[in-house]
Order: C-alpha cells, then sequence, then structure tokens
C-alpha cells in the first residue's frame, strides 16, 4: 500500500530536479511539471511495472517494490522529457 504513495512522490521529485537544474518544463511552471512527473509515476509503478516484472520476483501484496519504484521514474522522466519536446515543438 505504501508503494502507492511513494510512486508519484517519486515522480514528483524527479520533476522538480529536472525543472530545477534541467530548465525542463519551464514554460509551464513548476506545478505543472509535479503533476506531470506524479502522474508518470503512478503510471509506471502501477501500470508498466506488473508488465517487466515477474510473479516471481514480486514478494508479498503491499511489501515495498524496488523495481516498481524504478519503473515509477523511468516513466516519469519519459513523460518529462516528451512534455518537454512538445512545448518547444509545438508549444503545448
Amino acid at each position: 500500500m505504501m508503494d502507492v504513495f511513494l510512486w508519484p512522490l517519486a515522480g514528483a521529485a524527479i520533476a522538480w530536479v529536472g525543472f530545477r537544474y534541467l530548465a525542463m518544463n519551464v514554460e509551464r511552471g513548476l506545478g505543472a511539471a509535479l503533476g506531470i512527473g506524479a502522474a508518470g509515476g503512478y503510471v509506471g509503478g502501477s501500470v508498466v511495472a506488473p508488465m517487466f516484472v515477474t510473479a516471481a520476483a514480486q514478494t508479498t501484496a503491499g511489501d515495498f517494490s524496488g523495481d516498481a519504484l524504478l519503473f515509477a521514474g523511468i516513466v516519469a522522466l519519459g513523460l518529462l522529457v516528451l512534455s518537454n519536446l512538445l512545448a518547444k515543438r509545438w508549444g503545448v
């Protein structure tokens, strides 16, 4: 259960680092970057991670999963890069 709170938090942390130090999504502001990162973290942890993490590697339900947290961060970073590219290309 704790993972559900950690995935968006990890995505938001990656978004903050990208906003602060890499100047990603500056046009839309910090709130939008945090929202995109948190959404990407949640999707990565709840949708993408179960597709790649095998059942043998998973522990009992509710335990912490480092793999899911890793996928949450990767998907959040991917969404942030994609949104940054869209903003630069089409001003969306």
